[in-house]
């Protein structure tokens, strides 16, 4: 009677878990992801094939398979399973864990995975505790964590440990578990016999964003509410936003709604309108536009429209651009959004940019310019008989820290400053060199088309 009363206790467990819990896989071939160490011949199946297994940490945004790989390794190889959860538990509990782990291996010689799950919430005390056990290998010992092992767990640990990363899933492989979902009568949404539809799918699987416990949890809820008020489930776009909460942005990341969107945000920051700036901006990012191609259109719009008008411009951009590496969605969109208002209120000038322009169409098309004696290289051996370098003066030699000399060998001019922002600085000293070449003896006013007086 009691294993009847088991059965149907378990049953029923199963039967209240949710969808990503009910549709975890059960082989490592069912797994999704992470090929990059998980694939034949990479690291972690060639340790698992060897049953050489240490100490591993699994690091990754969530819904990603952390717990579940641990689970699948644990199945595959045999070996007893004692599950902890850092946030939750003290060095009283994995005292005991260890030693229950070893009187298991001294008894049974069957070793067991100990899996500590948000391991970065361990004080360096409890990561010391685990530290002998691990040397013996006593446990195989799993950690799982979503920040960065490297500044989150002590040295000793990290050193004695395999760290894998764990990489969003893709769109592709997302929507592949979504259909199994719908296909699976036994653990899944089988039974419902639901049509979603390929742009729904879509949907859900680009708006979980890696996850797939986020994208399975929405297709349940999709099929369940529409199967309760319908005898035939149907889901489609509307349904899955109205699941999801969120509206389906309209963007297509490689056609006219990309490059609309990017053309749009830097127009309006040329045109030093910061409201519509960071309302393009917002629209790419919550689209789902990699926040790393919006940093690299502000970096190139502070040299490209706001130049040497306001230098600290590409500063900015380039420390956004750095913080969105390291911070990621959705706290990087804070200094995008920074950089961004910073790039529309800033004075513009492109005259950098017609410069170089200018300059590289004259190397493309016209006969080159070869260095002028005095600027070429001297430190090298022979270079004194060549005469290369003779006639040089360094600018560091007058107290003005500048010297009339001829840089190019010809009456070139490219970069034409205007007078906007710290460049009306650039024309003031400009012009002041201008004077003080036409003042020295045999000075001349060749340059005095760069003046802005």
């Amino acid at each position: 009677m009691a294993g009847l009363f088991d059965k149907a206790e378990q049953k029923n467990r199963e039967k209240a878990q949710p969808l990503a819990a009910r549709m975890r896989p059960r082989t490592l071939e069912e797994f999704a992801g992470q090929q990059q160490f998980l694939a034949e011949g990479r690291l972690l199946r060639r340790l698992l094939e060897a049953d050489r297994l240490g100490s591993l940490i699994f690091y990754g945004p969530p819904g990603t398979g952390k717990t579940t790989l641990a689970r699948l390794i644990a199945r595959k190889t045999g070996a007893g399973w004692i599950g902890l959860n850092a946030a939750s538990c003290g060095v009283k509990e994995v005292r005991a864990a260890l030693q229950k782990a070893s009187d298991s291996l001294a008894t049974t010689g069957k070793r067991t995975i100990l899996f500590v799950d948000e391991l970065h919430h361990f004080t360096k005390t409890q990561q010391d505790v685990l530290l002998p056990e691990l040397e013996q290998g006593t446990v195989i010992f799993i950690g799982a964590t979503t920040d960065n092992p490297f500044f989150a767990l002590v040295s000793a640990l990290l050193s004695r440990s395999h760290i894998f990363e764990f990489e969003p899933l893709s769109v592709e492989a997302l929507k592949g578990l979504l259909k199994n979902a719908l296909a699976d009568s036994a653990r899944g949404l089988g039974g419902y016999h639901a049509e979603v539809t390929e742009e729904a799918l879509d949907f859900l699987a680009e708006s979980a964003d890696g996850d797939a416990r986020r994208g399975l949890s929405a297709l349940e809820i999709a099929v369940l509410s529409v199967a309760a008020e319908n005898e035939r489930a149907f889901v489609d776009l509307a349904v899955a936003e109205e699941s999801l909460q969120r509206k389906a942005i309209r963007y297509d990341k490689q056609g006219d709604e990309h490059y609309d969107a990017a053309s749009a945000m830097i127009k309006s920051i040329r045109g030093s309108d910061p409201d519509a700036a960071i309302y393009w901006m917002a629209r790419m990012l919550e689209a789902g536009e990699p926040p790393r191609f919006v940093a690299r259109r502000l970096m190139i719009s502070a040299s490209e429209d706001i130049g040497n008008a306001d230098p600290h411009g590409l500063v900015l951009a380039t420390a956004a651009a750095q913080a969105t590496e390291i911070l990621g969605m959705p706290e990087c969109r804070i200094p995008l959004a920074q950089a961004a208002t910073y790039l529309a209120c800033a004075p513009k000038s492109n005259a950098a940019y017609a410069a170089v322009n200018e300059a590289m169409d004259d190397v493309r098309n016209q006969t080159l310019l070869p260095v002028p004696r005095h600027l070429q290289d001297r430190h090298y051996a022979g270079a004194k008989r060549l005469s290369h370098g003779e006639g040089y003066q360094s600018p560091h030699q007058s107290e003005h820290g500048w010297i009339e000399q001829d840089y190019l060998g010809v009456d070139r001019n490219y970069y034409r400053p205007v007078e906007r922002g710290y460049e009306e600085e650039i024309i003031r000293l400009m012009n002041e060199r201008i004077r003080n070449r036409q003042q020295a003896p045999g000075g001349h006013a060749s340059d005095e088309h760069r003046s802005a007086e």
